[in-house]
């Protein structure tokens, strides 16, 4: 009362004593980072208290402290293309600031999409209760997916081919012809090699106003039709009972028709400058092979 509103600042020496000082969270954090004991390929909270002689959960405690996870584990590719800030610089041009008068088209095909059947119905969702199916499948078939996403209105064009070879991505280029008849196309497109077989080289000295723009290597992420192909999995296929190709087939028109009818555009937010910017820490990189 006498010190006012500066009295409410809590007094030194005040509240619990901690358990363990700051010399053991460091320890628990230096063996967490070291390497894990014999016959695994990490820590877990019961393996770590039973080497410190501490609760599990103190462990835990430190862990969530200092933002330590061992039991998650993720991927990652550094791309080795000498041409990297080229193509990116383009890629990224074209989402960005696109040519007058042109459309810019993102490419490639979803293959080996499989018409996947359950052993036995499905048992729907109820309250309290998620959709649950069997693990256990049959398989139909499969199809390949050609698909192509307008990068300024978000429009999908697509076909289903048994293949995909060279013939059917000629056939995907011949469909993109008549639904963009007098357009200049610039296409992004990744690094297989059905893009560029011969065939589909002559075919495009051809036709000129064909613009081809590859993504590096390891890079397939920046193709914004790969965010497409994604909600086509997560939507319409994952989940689904196909029992045969044509079902299938069906399936994947109705969510590109769907998508048309409210599309809209993925926005491109990156630069490449941000982008070489995290790629260029592959030089600092040192792998432990």
């Amino acid at each position: 009362m006498d010190a006012g509103v500066d009295g409410l600042e809590e007094a030194g020496g005040r509240g619990r004593k901690p358990t363990y000082d700051r010399g053991f969270v460091e320890n628990v954090v230096s063996v967490t980072l070291s390497k894990p004991p014999k016959g695994s390929t990490h820590w877990s909270t019961r393996t770590l208290a039973d080497k410190l002689g501490v609760s599990h959960m103190t462990v835990h405690r430190v862990w969530r402290d200092n933002r330590l996870q061992p039991h998650r584990s993720e991927s990652f590719k550094f791309s080795t293309d000498p041409l990297l800030a080229e193509k990116v610089s383009d890629i990224v041009g074209l989402y960005m600031d696109p040519p007058e008068k042109a459309v810019v088209l993102s490419v490639d095909e979803k293959s080996q999409i499989q018409a996947l059947d359950r052993t036995q119905p499905l048992l729907p969702m109820r309250p309290g209760q998620p959709e649950r199916r069997t693990h256990d499948y049959k398989r139909h078939g499969t199809t390949t997916l050609f698909a192509a996403l307008d990068v300024a209105s978000g429009e999908v064009t697509g076909d289903c081919y048994r293949q995909h070879r060279h013939e059917e991505f000629l056939d995907f280029l011949k469909l993109l012809a008549k639904t963009y008849p007098k357009a200049q196309l610039h296409l992004v497109l990744d690094n297989y090699r059905t893009h560029k077989h011969p065939d589909v080289v002559d075919w495009l000295n051809k036709h000129r106003r064909f613009h081809l723009h590859f993504t590096p290597t390891s890079a397939s992420w920046m193709n914004q039709v790969e965010i497409w192909f994604s909600l086509l999995n997560r939507r319409a296929i994952q989940r689904g009972v196909f029992r045969s190709v044509a079902a299938l087939k069906e399936a994947i028109m109705r969510f590109l028709d769907a998508w048309n009818e409210n599309r809209r555009p993925f926005i491109w937010v990156k630069s490449a400058e941000q982008i070489l910017a995290r790629a260029n820490r592959q030089r600092f990189t040192v792998t432990g092979h």
